[in-house]
C-alpha cells in the first residue's frame, strides 16, 4: 500500500545566506583566489527580482493594461504619473489618502497598515501612515473653520482696540502704613506726637 507523505511548506529564500554558502564553498575549493572570489557570491545576493522593476512610463492602452495587470489593479484603476524624468516610470500614481480613512472595522491582512497582501502601495507611503498625514475629511468644513476662527480674532481685536481707547481701572485709595504712615522712617521729629492719620470717613 503506498503512503502520502505530507508536503512541507515551501521556505522564502534567505538570499544572504545563499551568497555566504557560495563564498565558504569558493574559498575551501580555492579554486578563485583574490577579489574574483566575491563575485560570484555578491552576484547571488545583490540582484532584485523582475517583478518590482519599473518598467517606462506607459504610452499605448496596451503598456498601460500590462502595467495594471503587473501591479494588480484594474485598467479603470491604473493611471502612470506624468513622466517627467523623475523615475516613477510605470508606477501607478495612487490616490494621496491617508490610513486613516481606511475602514478600521474591515478584515485587513496587515491591519495595523490597514492594506492588503498584493495591493501596490503609495510611492510616498511613509507619509500616509497612521502615524503621520491625515487626510480624513473634518467633521466641520474648512470654510465653517475659518469663519469661526477669523471672526473671534477680529472681535477680540476690536476689543483690544476699545479698551485701549476707553480706558478704565479699579478704585484704589492710598497705600497705607503702620505707625502713623512710618513718621519716624520718614525724618519725624521723635519728640513730637504725630498726627492721627484716617484712611477712611464714616
Amino acid at each position: 500500500m503506498r503512503t502520502c507523505h505530507p508536503v512541507r511548506p515551501q521556505r522564502p529564500v534567505n538570499m544572504a545566506g545563499v551568497a555566504f554558502r557560495r563564498l565558504a564553498q569558493t574559498f575551501c575549493k580555492g579554486k578563485t583566489p583574490g577579489v574574483s572570489a566575491f563575485l560570484p557570491a555578491c552576484r547571488a545576493a545583490s540582484g532584485a527580482s523582475k517583478g518590482p522593476v519599473l518598467g517606462p512610463c506607459p504610452e499605448t492602452l496596451e503598456e498601460k493594461a500590462a502595467a495594471a495587470k503587473k501591479y494588480n489593479l484594474t485598467l479603470s484603476d491604473y493611471e502612470a504619473y506624468p513622466d517627467k524624468g523623475e523615475g516613477y516610470g510605470d508606477y501607478p500614481k495612487l490616490p494621496d489618502r491617508s490610513q486613516h480613512e481606511r475602514d478600521p472595522w474591515y478584515k485587513w491582512d496587515h491591519p495595523d497598515l490597514r492594506r492588503n497582501w498584493g495591493e501596490p502601495m503609495h510611492w510616498d507611503f511613509d507619509m500616509y501612515i497612521r502615524n503621520r498625514v491625515d487626510t480624513s475629511p473634518t467633521p466641520v468644513p474648512w470654510s465653517t473653520m475659518c469663519k469661526q476662527l477669523f471672526g473671534f480674532i477680529g472681535f477680540m481685536l476690536f476689543m483690544f482696540y476699545v479698551g485701549e481707547k476707553f480706558q478704565s481701572y479699579q478704585p484704589v485709595g492710598p497705600k497705607q502704613y503702620p505707625y502713623n504712615d512710618l513718621f519716624l522712617e520718614k525724618g519725624g521729629d521723635p519728640d513730637k506726637e504725630p498726627e492721627e492719620i484716617k484712611h477712611y470717613e464714616i
